[in-house]
């Protein structure tokens, strides 16, 4: 019996066999075709590249409503760099003109690429390598007509050094139980997508390719990040112990659907809901969620060609809208632009950094006829239940300002043109950018409601992009600057009566509850499947006496201290 260590990345535990995966090293010799063999070889390059198009096409469709919307933007990401025209002209060439195996032209073009990359300064951009990597394996597994995918995989663990967030979702349907992988990151896109699917994952675990072999038994737990190869009977016993405690908490977890969001000292906590599909609004309705509060939009506009127009817009807000039976619903208005991209030629394809270039708002202003097709598609749905308009990426008061202008003007030529249109629609805007938090004050009375968006206000804060192994370690929401920053923008909602919520992935993390009900949060938009798990701390916690722990919260100086304070608080 051997017991390894890595770090805990999506709960639950899974005992099976190890079916072991050591990185995959493709073809890097030199190989040249004759001339004759020129057009046979462009063909199976076309048809792998085809077939890796159609599987990422199938799967995106297949996991629509299960995904979260930045693994779904993640799958958007490969799909287009499998329809880049400079990737695939740059193969054609490759093998047109210097007569290189199909897969020698893989392997130089992604080197030529990988070259570019990693000479970018920006720690983002870098990070598109493992994109690129993942792309590239693809069309190499097909052109050797290997499948990306192994059968007979149910009831085994995956033992790999990564793995890519699509792979993981196949690796689910075909029956694998959990994964450890000796590399990857617990705020990874994998990461967040094995949570929702509630699979095991453990990541980090750096000897676990020298110490596991094909067929060994494993005990997996993804709560502790604790790996056991060959266990004995007592490792057996705890195993089966814990599968029934898991058994029972989710039990009890399904009577929570119907109770009241309500701390032990009677304060109610309002739970809303994220979403991007219909899926995710009958989950948020079904788990007695107050409404959306936040619905995405950008799955009109990625992976297509053209731009959806005003009736196919209005008739998906119109759907969620009648969905949530009353309940009001948070439309965000479009937020493309750094790694949400479309083939529509709406987001620029060369800016030097992204993550701080034209996205979100600053998007939607530079396209007033994609802005008003969208804003006059939301108005309409007004008509048919509460509407709230959720603006991202707010900077500025002007941002703001500009897109009320918008509203009022077109709300007014809808209504001439005998549309209904709720008299009175609020309008919020995004806290993701540090500088519309610290200056707060200079623009809340143009804004209805506020709700944090903690994954990008954490790194754009620390300048740590949470995608890059290299510096996850940096990127944590438990920076004493971060919490200071969210007491600061939700004290500031409180003395203007404005409503604020985070809609970060903090507000789904039933370990995070009592810290930010500490710093006065009484709204948390969350992923239906983590309602019933931050319900239940909400319920099990006094709020008064967290309050009165407020200061100890906000003095810690580190880390490890805002930890303990955390873990002094947690439920048990």
């Amino acid at each position: 019996m051997t017991r390894l260590h890595g770090l805990a990345a999506s709960r639950g535990t899974a005992l099976g066999r190890a079916r072991v995966r050591l990185p995959h090293v493709q073809e890097t010799g030199e190989k040249r075709i004759a001339a004759s063999a020129v057009e046979q070889e462009l063909e199976r390059l076309h048809r792998a590249t085809d077939a890796a198009r159609a599987e990422m096409r199938e799967l995106r469709s297949r996991l629509q409503g299960a995904l979260p919307a930045e693994v779904g933007e993640f799958l958007d990401l490969h799909a287009m760099l499998l329809d880049d025209p400079e990737l695939l002209t740059a193969l054609d060439e490759l093998v047109r003109g210097k007569r290189y195996s199909a897969s020698h032209a893989l392997r130089v073009q992604r080197d030529r690429l990988a070259q570019v990359f990693e000479g970018m300064e920006d720690a983002y951009l870098k990070s598109r390598i493992d994109d690129l990597d993942h792309v590239i394996g693809r069309i190499h597994s097909f052109l050797h007509k290997r499948a990306t995918h192994v059968k007979g995989l149910a009831g085994e663990i995956l033992v790999c050094e990564n793995v890519a967030p699509s792979e993981l979702a196949q690796l689910q349907s075909q029956g694998v139980v959990g994964i450890v992988s000796s590399g990857g990151s617990v705020l990874s896109h994998s990461a967040i997508l094995a949570r929702s699917l509630h699979m095991p994952l453990v990541v980090g675990a750096s000897a676990v390719l020298n110490k596991v072999n094909d067929g060994d038994v494993m005990i997996l737990d993804g709560g502790s990040g604790e790996i056991v190869i060959e266990p004995a009977s007592s490792d057996l016993r705890q195993y089966r112990a814990r599968q029934r405690e898991l058994a029972r908490e989710q039990r009890e977890l399904g009577r929570l659907r119907a109770k009241p969001t309500r701390t032990l000292d009677g304060e109610e906590i309002t739970l809303l809901a994220n979403a991007e599909s219909q899926d995710d609004v009958a989950q948020a309705h079904a788990l007695g969620a107050r409404g959306l509060g936040l619905y995405r939009t950008e799955f009109l506009f990625l992976q297509r060609n053209h731009l959806p127009d005003e009736e196919e817009q209005f008739r998906a807000y119109r759907d969620t809208v009648l969905g949530m039976s009353g309940r009001p619903v948070t439309i965000r208005t479009l937020d493309l632009g750094a790694d949400k991209a479309d083939r529509t030629g709406l987001v620029m394809g060369n800016e030097e950094n992204p993550a701080l270039g034209l996205r979100g708002v600053r998007l939607s202003l530079a396209n007033p006829k994609v802005a008003d097709t969208q804003l006059r598609a939301i108005l309409r749905a007004s008509g048919y239940g509460p509407v709230r308009i959720l603006v991202p990426m707010v900077s500025s008061r002007e941002e703001i300002m500009a897109v009320r202008r918008r509203l009022s003007r077109l709300a007014a030529l809808l209504r001439n043109d005998g549309h209904e249109v709720a008299e009175n629609i609020p309008v919020g805007a995004m806290i993701e950018v540090p500088a519309a938090a610290i200056g707060l004050e200079c623009f809340i009375d143009q804004v209805d409601f506020l709700s944090i968006g903690t994954n990008d206000l954490v790194q754009y804060l620390l300048a740590a992009d949470r995608n890059n192994e290299a510096v996850s370690e940096l990127y944590s929401p438990l920076h004493p600057a971060v919490l200071r920053l969210l007491w600061q923008v939700i004290e500031t909602a409180r003395r203007h009566q404005t409503p604020v919520a985070v809609c970060g992935e903090i507000a789904g993390d039933a370990q995070m509850t009592a810290m930010l009900l500490a710093l006065g949060l009484t709204e948390f938009s969350l992923h239906p499947g983590t309602l019933l798990e931050v319900r239940r701390a909400i319920r099990e916690v006094d709020l008064t006496g967290l309050r009165a722990q407020a200061p100890q919260l906000l003095a810690a100086r580190d880390r490890r201290g805002i930890e303990r304070w955390i873990n002094g608080n947690a439920r048990d």
